[in-house]
């Protein structure tokens, strides 16, 4: 079968960055293994539940961009290497070996213990906007909580903080000025100075450790040999960014979801032991991450009848496949009480997401206190006015989130 071939002025628009879940369901209707021929590359998409679901365990399907094809340099371009060749974008078992050093600091132990400095951070940064009746919690509340925890966790200094956010939301806002060379060059400098900044730091908790996750990573190394100078470093970013980055974008879309659905968030204030379902609910309804990071195909493969040639990039596209009719009821409706289903929101396979247990946790913590702590909270413009990410950016998420609520 010819596959349908779909240019990126029709899918990344200004109002599928608004909404992007009618395009998801005409693609699942009628091409549901389609190629989009985008700014920069070229990818087929998957949307449907089950091919989905299949793709992100599927060999043929490599996460290794950094092989001999050099497949970063079409999707990252060439200054990513130095950031982005870490476990993320490998196979096993370099893959298996990577996630196993880094999945000890995980463990659910580890992270059940930081419930309270969780707490403390999220009332720490409420108290400063709750005497005021209004906040932009994108900047004041969503992005900051997670940068802070993960922050800490890895063993980032306090002072160092804020540039370490700044560099990374130049990187996370990629695509969202009117001069796209500018913003390029933005990118990369960026990169360029959180690499610098990254192997400093190993090399100075090298010489003095302490009880965080990158000190444990280089003991591992040191007395194993487990990981290379830029294994340390990569994956540092990948925990860094990934630790905050789709949280962020979580807990933005997850408060716009509660506030245009009054009568679900009515529920969830009256029975918080919803809470946890709700979180699982609100993450299949609107992710932070739409389409999966991408694969290459290591040899001709087929989905619903369609070939993709060997060579190809592939997007599993999670938003569309958590709204398929054939597993989820009603899915274009949020459904707090909705039977916890089998949502790939989190990603399925080896490549599972990581950090879960830390990102339910930080969010059932953020959730429950913007409720409890900021009375009659609602929007302060209109839901199709709030500024988001470019329509191309591989997150789903909001520039700027504007409120008001009872002081």
């Amino acid at each position: 079968m010819t596959e349908p071939v779909v240019p990126a002025s029709e899918y990344y628009t200004d109002e599928f960055a608004v909404d992007p879940y009618p395009t998801f369901a005409e693609l699942r209707e009628n091409a549901p293994v389609c190629l989009v021929k985008g700014p920069r590359f070229d990818s087929y998409l998957i949307s449907r539940f089950d091919d989905a679901k299949a793709a992100l365990t599927d060999p043929r399907l490599s996460k290794d961009l950094y092989g001999p094809g050099q497949h970063y340099l079409r999707i990252f371009g060439p200054n990513s290497e130095a950031l982005n060749r870490n476990m993320l974008n490998s196979d096993p078992p370099e893959h298996s070996r990577l996630r196993r050093i880094v999945s000890q600091a995980f463990a659910p132990r580890r992270i059940e213990a930081l419930r309270p400095r969780v707490a403390q951070i999220v009332d720490e940064l409420l108290d400063k906007v709750a005497p005021r009746g209004e906040a932009e919690l994108m900047h004041d509340f969503a992005i900051p909580l997670p940068m802070k925890v993960i922050s800490e966790l890895i063993g980032i200094p306090k002072a160092d903080h804020d540039q370490v956010l700044d560099w990374t939301q130049v990187i996370r806002t990629s695509g969202s000025s009117k001069n796209p060379e500018r913003d390029r060059a933005a990118v990369q400098e960026a990169q360029l100075r959180l690499h610098h900044y990254l192997a400093d730091f190993v090399q100075a908790k090298r010489a003095r450790p302490a009880d965080d996750i990158v000190s444990d990573l280089i003991a591992a190394c040191d007395r194993q040999g487990t990981l290379s100078e830029s294994e340390l470093v990569t994956t540092t970013f990948l925990l860094l960014f990934a630790g905050h980055q789709t949280t962020a974008d979580f807990l933005g879309n997850a408060t716009v979801a509660l506030l245009t659905n009054p009568e679900q968030l009515a529920l969830l204030r009256a029975d918080p032991e919803l809470l946890p379902a709700a979180i699982e609910e609100l993450l299949r309804f609107d992710g932070p991450l739409p389409v999966a990071s991408p694969r290459i195909a290591a040899e001709d493969v087929e989905y619903q009848g369609v070939r993709i040639p060997r060579g190809s990039v592939v997007g599993v596209v999670i938003n569309a496949a958590n709204h398929d009719p054939a597993h989820f009821a009603d899915p274009d409706r949020l459904d707090l009480t909705r039977e916890r289903g089998p949502h790939i929101g989190f990603g399925h396979g080896v490549h599972y997401c990581l950090g879960v247990s830390l990102a339910r946790m930080e969010a059932q913590i953020a959730i429950s206190a913007l409720l409890h702590r900021l009375p009659d909270l609602r929007l302060a413009v209109p839901a199709e006015e709030l500024r988001r990410l470019p329509a191309a950016s591989p997150f789903r998420g909001l520039l700027e989130l504007p409120v008001r609520f009872t002081a």
